[in-house]
């Protein structure tokens, strides 16, 4: 008897922002952002008639090459792959990510993006974030400026005063 390839011959999409993370972890920005686009949906429209799922939805598994139905997606909306995805976009590859003092911006992105803007809420507090890629870097924070004033760290702390923040983040050779 044959084996079903339709159903053995699959890539599980689970687990890929963990490699996305891990990626980040060692420093390769352009690494971790290519396997984003692998899965996002937003990256695979143009195979959209194959892939056969909501374009806005992430999968559990796609079908592999030398499967009958390679491409296809399946099990959108029975997975974990969306929240874990978009845990490895903002906070490592964005790199924004919040631990018990604060906010914490270490970037890893690829080598050709000059930089990008995002907000992020953090105990009530809006964090315009700006970061700031000039001599296109993978990694490394130069300076942080919170409100005008340089801080001696990538650490943003909450003031408590539900207000909003401007963050200028200056990507480079690490000096923070």
């Amino acid at each position: 008897m044959q084996p079903n390839l339709d159903v053995y011959a699959c890539v599980f999409c689970h687990n890929s922002p963990w490699i996305m993370i891990a990626e980040t972890v060692i420093g390769r920005g352009d690494r971790a952002f290519e396997y984003y686009t692998k899965i996002a949906s937003a990256y695979v429209e143009e195979i959209s008639e194959i892939h056969r799922t909501e374009p806005y939805c992430y999968s559990q598994m796609v079908v592999r090459r030398d499967a009958v139905r390679h491409g296809e997606a399946k099990n959108s909306w029975l997975t974990g792959t969306a929240s874990w995805n978009y845990m490895a976009a903002t906070q490592y590859i964005l790199g924004v990510r919040a631990e018990h003092g604060g906010l914490v911006v270490g970037p890893f992105i690829p080598v050709d993006w000059q930089g990008f803007k995002i907000p992020r809420i953090y105990r009530g507090e809006t964090f315009d974030l700006e970061v700031r890629n000039p001599n296109g870097v993978m990694k490394g924070v130069r300076r942080v400026g919170l409100n005008g004033m340089e801080i001696p760290n990538q650490l943003l702390p909450p003031s408590g005063d539900g207000r909003s923040h401007k963050v200028l983040v200056k990507m480079g050779r690490a000096v923070l």
